[in-house]
């Protein structure tokens, strides 16, 4: 087991006191000493911060929030899935058709006043299981392999094999230079147990693989979640109706996100709808709500 810290800002509340005018510039952000530290016990996934200047990027402004006794507070947090080079035309490896189309629509997102905004990067090893070059006579795209549970030899499932894609190191496992990082206040990296697929943010259908995000949105009092990247009928998919599980409001945003199979897309968001995910349109009530969040 690994341990590793991760700084996210502090939790609003009525104390919270505005920034001067003049909104998120750098002079304006807290610093990491304004961060409250996170620790989690967590194997393989691995958090990272990113910083710029020394300081971890902020646009909310906290104001003064009225709330009736025992309301919640509307906290939102952004979930950018796996938006990679591997992912994307015309280089990658296991391209999504018109996949980077889809940074404007992220990066307005971002600049909305999310409560927590954070980005996932699938980040395998070599030897990876969903990688059909591991397989003999395996046809990515449509050859499957049996995973089976690591520690009890009953529990298995079928997954799809796939190109060999966003392997460590590679240039194919980098977020694409078109998502502007400075907005997002860490990154993920997970499918890096090679024993098992790793769709989903949060861990695998086995939880042998936990990313130890939910911990953090339960610990920024994280209340809805939209969750946005590639591919919309898989690794989107999995985070959204692990979000779900786990309690939260869940939304897919439309512009944000794109599927790997076309023609499957519409059962795929039957489905998702069905587990109680919902879709919104970046100018629905649903984003709408995110600009006056405080």
């Amino acid at each position: 087991m690994r341990l590793q810290q991760a700084l996210l800002p502090p939790a609003c509340s009525s104390r919270d006191t505005a920034p001067p005018s003049g909104g998120g510039g750098g002079k304006n952000r807290p610093s990491l000493s304004a961060y409250r530290p996170l620790l989690f016990d967590f194997s393989p996934s691995i958090i990272i911060l990113v910083s710029s200047g020394g300081h971890l990027s902020r646009r909310s402004k906290p104001q003064e929030s009225f709330r009736m006794a025992g309301e919640k507070q509307f906290r939102p947090a952004l979930i950018i899935v796996d938006f990679q080079e591997d992912f994307c035309p015309p280089n990658g490896a296991l391209p999504v058709t018109e996949g980077r189309s889809i940074a404007s629509s992220i990066n307005t997102l971002t600049t909305l006043p999310f409560a927590l905004i954070l980005a996932t990067k699938d980040f395998h090893p070599p030897n990876h299981i969903s990688f059909a070059a591991n397989h003999p006579s395996a046809t990515p795209y449509t050859s499957t392999t049996t995973v089976v549970h690591p520690r009890d030899p009953d529990r298995s499932y079928e997954t799809t094999l796939w190109p060999t894609h966003c392997v460590q190191g590679t240039q194919g496992a980098d977020l694409v230079p078109e998502l502007d990082v400075s907005r997002v206040h860490a990154v993920i990296e997970k499918g890096q147990d090679a024993r098992v697929e790793m769709y989903s943010a949060f861990y695998d259908p086995f939880r042998v693989s936990d990313s130890g995000l939910a911990a953090m949105l339960k610990e920024q009092e994280v209340t809805d979640v939209y969750v946005v990247g590639l591919a919309g009928d898989f690794c989107v998919k999995a985070t959204a109706e692990h979000a779900v599980d786990e309690g939260y409001q869940t939304w897919i945003v439309e512009e944000g996100t794109k599927p790997v199979m076309p023609d499957k897309w519409d059962e795929c968001r039957r489905e998702m709808k069905d587990k109680g995910i919902k879709f919104t349109p970046m100018d629905g009530e649903a984003v709408a709500r995110v600009k006056t969040c405080t």
